[in-house]
């Protein structure tokens, strides 16, 4: 705390030196930092971030100094006429790299009722690590019942750069979801379309695969996908799943399994495998993920309820189970990360960092699909001892849900309620080698006041090292055309009861 009293300081006094170079006017000093939307004080933000454009909390004039702490070079100032901020993106890379692990900080003077006000500077810490280029998302309207627009979009995390992967517009207003990638590789990943060319489709260095994934000995076809790192298997989750509406409940929607059950499947054999352990029929098994080594498979387990009845009463254990990823095998006892009977909260959404430290999963009071439930928390597990961390610092009094890591294991973004408890947005945090999280930021936008006007949520941000690499006409005609490739299953001695 005496360090950052310290570097405010003397930047407060460099910036009125450096104000008699360049004129700015005589103000006030405001013992405060001011309001800005998007809220940028104090985050920390990886050193190859687009600008963060942001706005003030009325549309009065203003002018932002932004300066690194303690330097005299690199400093700039903007003017505007409304209080909105639209930094140039040769001026920000030039201030982040002379920043890179320190911080720049941001005055703002403000006309208020004709007197300048000077706020007290606020900090943006500039990690030295690099985020992943691209991230991948889908843009859907918030209730998710509807899909007249709905798209997969890339966005460059560089600069503001975003570009359609596919919309349903070309897909005859098909659902599209669940897309995936394995181990942020753009050049290896897949995604689910419902409906009219209903199918899964696989890309792996530009082939792509349709597959018919319903067989009879499965719930219906698969769901929430992850990838095991070899690229060789990916786990599935089989799910009868109902969304219905609540008419007095400050969680609007209710979205619930029937029943679930986890499988793998082969993409070099195009077989499914699985285990009783996966599909017990007194218990909901869902949201699959595989551990970074490929040896864990993780899982989300809860009792079987009556449903609808009992939708308040299901609550999901996080789970492991050994892989034997050279006989497409598993283990024979299941693990217990979280217990929800002892917790009484409910787990859904796991994902472990690629470096195998930390895994990353929501709490909500009840259920196993937690977007719309406004008091979803992230937790994280530190795996080598077991400890939890609440994020405290991370979470807010709206729902966070769904989140994915970077390839450096420094970064992961989830989606958060926060702005308004109704669209979900984008937010991304940086973790230090020793698993502290940081203020957490949105993800920036060339407009300051683009989320005010966005109509759609973002539903499943995902980290990618690069632009995806895919003849889009040759997927159009795929998913129009081509014929779906069956899967089949596989059966093992002894373990046949997993076959009602």
């Amino acid at each position: 705390m005496r360090h950052t009293i310290q570097i405010l300081t003397t930047a407060i006094v460099a910036l009125a030196c450096w104000g008699c170079n360049r004129q700015l006017p005589q103000a006030e000093a405001v013992n405060s930092q001011p309001v800005i939307f998007p809220d940028y004080c104090g985050v920390t933000v990886p050193c190859n971030i687009a600008p963060l454009n942001f706005r003030t909390d009325t549309t009065a004039e203003a002018i932002a100094v932004f300066a690194c702490a303690g330097k005299e070079e690199g400093r700039f100032r903007l003017s505007s006429a409304d209080g909105s901020f639209r930094i140039p993106q040769r001026k920000w890379r030039r201030l982040l790299s002379e920043a890179q692990g320190d911080s720049l900080l941001v005055t703002l003077y403000q006309l208020v009722q004709g007197q300048w006000k000077r706020y007290a500077p606020f900090a943006i810490h500039v990690s030295a690590d690099s985020i992943d280029t691209y991230m991948a998302y889908r843009l859907i309207p918030p209730a998710y019942r509807m899909w007249g627009e709905m798209g997969i979009y890339e966005r460059c995390l560089e600069n503001f750069e975003e570009e359609a992967f596919l919309t349903n517009r070309l897909m005859n207003n098909n659902c599209m979801n669940c897309h995936s990638f394995c181990m942020q590789d753009p050049d290896r990943m897949l995604f689910h379309q419902r409906s009219t060319h209903g199918g899964t489709y696989l890309i792996q260095q530009g082939r792509i695969e349709k597959l018919d994934t319903k067989t009879d000995k499965t719930i219906s076809a698969f769901v929430y996908p992850s990838w095991h790192p070899s690229g060789r298997y990916v786990a599935f989750s089989t799910n009868d799943i109902k969304q219905d509406y609540h008419f007095s409940d400050t969680n609007r929607i209710e979205v619930f399994d029937q029943a679930s059950d986890v499988i793998v499947y082969d993409v070099e054999r195009h077989e499914v495998l699985t285990d009783s352990l996966l599909m017990s029929a007194n218990r909901f098994e869902t949201f699959p993920t595989f551990s970074p080594d490929g040896q864990t498979l993780y899982f989300c387990s809860a009792e079987a309820r009556s449903m609808p009845e009992e939708y308040d009463q299901v609550r999901y254990s996080l789970v492991g189970i050994p892989f034997d990823a050279a006989h497409g095998t598993f283990g024979t006892e299941v693990d217990t990360l979280f217990d929800a009977p002892h917790e009484k909260l409910s787990a859904h959404f796991p994902r472990v960092s690629p470096d195998g430290r930390r895994l990353l999963f929501t709490v909500s009071a009840y259920g196993n699909f937690s977007i719309w439930h406004r008091d979803a928390d992230l937790r994280m597990i530190d795996l080598s001892t077991g400890a939890t961390n609440d994020m405290e610092d991370v979470n807010s009094h709206e729902a966070e849900s769904y989140h994915s890591w970077s390839s450096n294991s420094r970064w992961f973004v989830f989606s958060s309620r926060r702005d308004d408890g109704l669209y979900t947005r984008p937010y991304i945090c940086h973790l230090s080698p020793d698993g502290k999280p940081a203020k957490p930021f949105e993800l920036p936008q060339a407009a300051p006041d683009f989320y005010d006007h966005l109509l759609l949520s973002y539903n499943i941000p995902e980290f990618v090292r690069g632009k995806v690499r895919v003849d889009k006409r040759e997927l159009m005609r795929v998913s129009k055309y081509g014929t779906a490739g069956k899967v089949g299953i596989s059966y093992w001695a002894g373990q046949t009861e997993a076959f009602p």
